[in-house]
């Protein structure tokens, strides 16, 4: 049977030393409140505190640190990206502007060059565009951009700035061929601006070169000469450049000089030329003082003055002489 115990007694001695306790803590506690508020020591106590924890915080940051980076430096990227396609886009198109004024800035030129020479020459000309070019060794051929509508005639010589293009073959209503001074074909009378010898130049498919077969060994002429048009034939007006002698070697029977003459004319470069519609006669003065050798006709010129005409090849003056649909040597 269970015994009965009673009614239990209240510990009265843990309740003191609870209260105790409470009570020290509670006077500790003011103590540290007075002594932070005068001395401040618990507030350098927090400090080195947080100075030992700091590591922990910084160490606890990292992940979003990295996040926050990652964002940044992806935007940037795209910036930067978006940026340099930019800036490139826009040096592609300064650089195509800067090419297009370059290329304007040297037709400004050539045709100042052009302009030039018909007022040097007090020429009247007309200024056609090239529309096309064929520089083929076998076939030397300009095609204009102005025609028979525009007042182009067959038989018209073709310059340029420096010199003697060629001539008109050929007259359409829109557009007009020209045949150059280096077509295989072609032969223009010429003279030596030094010593009044005239030659007769021949084309030879070469755009940078020209012919001058059968020199008489004994002729006054040298590396270096001028030759202007002679003006013989009546196809060419004297006195325009057509170009500098630039080699001179015996031919295969030593008997005869060949040589070679850089042209005068720009023959493969250039946007324009020019077409002689008249030319001036030239002074009288000026007639009386130029060299008979360049001025004679062929019927008062005397044995020794027509003696280099005479020693280029048989067909070089009629070539020269035949109508422009016949002009070809032959």
């Amino acid at each position: 049977m269970p015994s009965y115990a009673g009614p239990t007694t209240p510990n009265r001695g843990g309740d003191v030393a609870g209260t105790l306790r409470l009570l020290a803590y509670l006077s500790l506690a003011l103590v540290l409140v007075v002594l932070d508020h005068r001395g401040g020591w618990l507030n350098q106590a927090r400090q080195q505190v947080s100075l030992l924890v700091q590591p922990l915080w910084m160490v606890a940051g990292w992940p979003g640190q990295m996040a926050r980076t990652l964002y940044d430096d992806a935007g940037t990227l795209a910036q930067l990206t978006e940026e340099n396609e930019r800036l490139r886009n826009e040096l592609l198109l300064n650089s195509a502007r800067i090419t297009r004024l370059q290329t304007l800035a040297v037709d400004n030129e050539r045709l100042r060059g052009l302009l030039g020479a018909a007022r040097r020459g007090n020429l009247d000309v007309q200024l056609a565009p090239i529309l096309d070019i064929d520089l083929d060794p076998t076939r030397q051929r300009l095609v204009l951009d102005a025609g028979g509508s525009h007042g182009v005639q067959v038989g018209q010589s073709v310059i340029d700035a420096g010199g003697l293009v060629g001539q008109v073959i050929e007259s359409r209503p829109m557009h007009a061929t020209v045949l150059l001074l280096t077509d295989p074909s072609h032969a223009v009378p010429v003279a030596v601006t030094r010593s009044g010898v005239r030659l007769v130049a021949y084309g030879n498919g070469r755009a940078d070169m020209l012919s001058l077969p059968g020199i008489p060994l004994s002729t006054d002429i040298k590396v270096g000469d001028r030759l202007v048009t002679s003006g013989l034939g009546g196809r060419f007006p004297a006195g325009f450049p057509v170009g500098t002698i630039v080699s001179l070697k015996p031919d295969d029977s030593r008997a005869f000089l060949v040589g070679e003459v850089r042209p005068a004319a720009s023959l493969d470069r250039g946007r324009d030329v020019l077409l002689l519609r008249s030319v001036p006669a030239p002074p009288l003065e000026a007639a009386e003082a130029s060299s008979p050798a360049a001025e004679a006709s062929p019927d008062d010129a005397s044995p020794t003055e027509a003696a280099p005409s005479d020693a280029t090849p048989p067909d070089a003056t009629p070539a020269a002489q035949a109508p422009p649909a016949e002009g070809a040597r032959p």
